[in-house]
């Protein structure tokens, strides 16, 4: 079965080199956005895995919640505490944060933020209400927010096998410790995000020394930003079916005009003539 890759930067495809051994696996899934636009986990879930989506944007909960049932979704942040926060919105992006100098810089640069109050709550208390089993992966997506969903989990009693945490451009980080201390080691910076692998299970570290290639046996899905731009072809086409449907429309309202209704009479006549 070839492998969709929805992800926006390889992120599924090098999971998959790991995990593809696992069957129905669990994945905690920290800024989860849009179910199946850039995401790390829909290709997962399309293989029977499932596991948690924490997204406090509204609409994108929503649509989480509509297309994967499986999964358990949460409308929150995760956080150090238990507590309500302060969180920054930007519609139709995956920038919104809880961190006000970033949404500062996002406001300056002419982007509508607008802030509401949402729940956060630590890891450590959802896995404790949600997790059964194994944490296969562990995605990070917060915005400037990393540092305070680490402090709020337990590594000691929950154990990730894979951590990845959205780090553009910048490959140190000052909340790294955290990971290091809790027995990560860090095993790629692929300029988007760090990858960090348990120790107890650095036996998976050569998997990350390649780049995706064809060996992995993976497919873009439609419309994805690294294949071909379809916006051009999906309009022309829109056009084409417009001017179908009008000609279509103006022949049904030709044949049921009088014009054409004297003209079938009188080429029956003239058969019979």
């Amino acid at each position: 079965m070839t492998f969709i890759s929805y992800a926006q930067n390889f992120e599924d495809i090098r999971l998959w080199r790991v995990l593809k051994y696992f069957e129905n696996g669990f994945y905690i899934d920290v800024g989860a956005n849009d179910p199946s636009a850039d995401s790390v986990t829909k290709a997962f879930y399309e293989r029977g895995w499932n596991g948690i989506n924490i997204e406090p944007v509204q609409a994108y909960h929503d649509a989480l919640c509509a297309e994967r049932p499986r999964d358990i979704n949460l409308q929150c942040v995760a956080g150090e505490n238990a507590a309500d926060v302060t969180f920054y919105a930007i519609a139709d992006t995956g920038l919104s944060t809880v961190e006000p100098a970033v949404a500062q810089q996002h406001q300056d640069a002419g982007m509508d933020v607008r802030s509401h109050t949402v729940t956060s709550r630590t890891l450590t208390s959802i896995c404790e209400e949600h997790v059964k089993g194994p944490i296969h992966f562990l995605k990070i997506d917060v915005e400037g927010h990393e540092e305070t969903v680490l402090r709020g989990m337990d590594f000691s009693r929950w154990r990730p096998l894979i951590i990845l945490i959205e780090t553009p451009w910048s490959r140190d980080q000052t909340w790294e410790h955290l990971l290091t201390d809790a027995g990560y080691q860090p095993v790629l910076f692929d300029g988007l995000n760090t990858f960090y692998l348990a120790e107890e299970h650095l036996q998976f570290k050569g998997a990350f020394e390649l780049a995706p290639c064809n060996l992995d046996e993976f497919q873009f899905c439609y419309g994805h930003k690294f294949s071909h731009p379809i916006a051009d072809l999906e309009n022309a086409l829109h056009t084409q079916r417009q001017r179908a449907e009008t000609a279509e429309a103006e022949l049904h309202a030709l044949r049921n005009s009088r014009t054409w209704r004297t003209l079938e009479k009188l080429k029956k006549v003239l058969r019979r003539a």
